[in-house]
């Protein structure tokens, strides 16, 4: 079976693609999958590091406020349409399965007119833009949320959740590891605060201002900056002058991460919540106001209204978050009840659910 996986932008697009590919080539291992992302992107460097091929088209997003860049939009469009047929007549896949993001558009429409069956996943309780354009030629639409109907043909919807990266599944089992491998206390709190891939401006300068109020309390801090933030951070810890305080730039071992960590302060991206809930972590949401169609606070308010996470807004987090975070730490019953809760919304399986339905499409042609 030749598989095309196409999407990207984002870590959030971008590893549950990873992880149907892993889990088409475990039911298969003769399976031939080819990703098609977007030049420049984030995907151009960390499927290769997976271990697959990608190949990227020169689409760019058309931004929502008056730009002059999007005078280029339609002919980089159209001139990735154009590769995208290209692609598909050469790999000739069986299925095409697009995550969302700027590269999934011209390859699936391209699948779809060349009649190969395509299946969508959406992970955000909120469906993307390019997804409900796919959706009207999709086979299949795999979602992560109920109520999807809302935007796509009922009787096309899967409900799966989102795939995440198998080793998070088995968090729990790396705490002596992460222990060491971050250079951690046993016996001292830990916070570990991630913004997504690229960081988040509106978390980083919330514990910049917060990292002596840690430090002072006793908390392990493992901080994920994103790599425009680095310097500042490490500036700002080494001010501070604590070896509780570690920043970095990017983290590869998410499993270990998430396995020291007594709570998350996190963005409310589809991937991080679907991450937190498998690992049962007490976490606080600090959506990102500016996602298209506000999603990231309709995914925290999912696990919100569940009594399964703790919502800050953007605006208030510069004064609420670390009082917040340390009254948290300073509360096990209360982390315990958001822990028990957050986990009841996990989807374990969902990467093995959607790589079943890939094959089914291949079997149904």
């Amino acid at each position: 079976m030749n598989v095309i996986i196409s999407g990207g932008g984002t870590g959030g697009h971008i590893y549950p693609a990873i992880a149907i590919a892993n889990e088409l080539k475990v039911l298969d291992p003769s399976t031939e999958i080819l990703f098609v992302g977007a030049e420049g992107k984030m995907e151009m460097e960390k499927v290769p590091r997976a271990g697959y091929k990608i190949v990227g088209l020169p689409v760019v997003g058309i931004k929502r406020e008056l730009s002059l860049s999007n005078l280029a939009f339609p002919l980089k469009l159209g001139r990735s349409f154009l590769k995208a047929q290209n692609i598909v007549r050469d790999f000739r896949p069986d299925v095409a399965v697009g995550v969302g993001g700027y590269a999934s558009g011209p390859l699936l429409l391209a699948a779809s007119l060349s009649g190969i069956p395509t299946l969508i996943q959406e992970q955000n309780s909120y469906a993307g833009l390019t997804n409900k354009v796919l959706a009207r030629w999709a086979e299949r639409i795999c979602v992560a949320y109920p109520g999807m109907e809302a935007f796509f043909p009922a009787d096309r919807i899967k409900l799966t959740g989102n795939p995440v990266r198998s080793d998070i599944q088995f968090a729990d089992q790396q705490v002596t590891a992460g222990q060491t491998f971050f250079g951690l206390e046993a016996s001292r709190p830990t916070l570990l605060v991630i913004g997504g891939s690229q960081g988040a401006r509106t978390l980083n300068e919330s514990m910049e201002m917060g990292l002596k109020q840690f430090a002072d309390a006793g908390v392990q801090v493992i901080w994920q900056t994103g790599p425009a933030f680095i310097g500042r951070a490490q500036t700002a810890i080494a001010a501070v002058g604590s070896p509780l305080l570690k920043a970095y730039d990017f983290i590869y071992d998410m499993d270990k991460a998430y396995a020291v960590a007594d709570a998350v302060v996190s963005r409310a991206g589809a991937l991080s919540v679907s991450e937190l809930c498998l690992v049962g972590r007490a976490a606080i949401l600090v959506p990102f106001p500016a996602a298209s169609e506000d999603h990231q606070t309709k995914n925290a308010m999912a696990l919100v209204e569940r009594n399964g996470a703790i919502l800050i807004r953007d605006q208030e987090a510069r004064t609420q978050l670390v009082t917040a975070a340390l009254n948290l730490l300073n509360n096990p019953v209360q982390r315990q009840q958001l822990s028990t809760q957050i986990k009841t919304l996990a989807k374990p399986n969902a990467a093995h659910d959607i790589a079943e339905e890939v094959i089914k499409l291949k079997k149904k042609e």
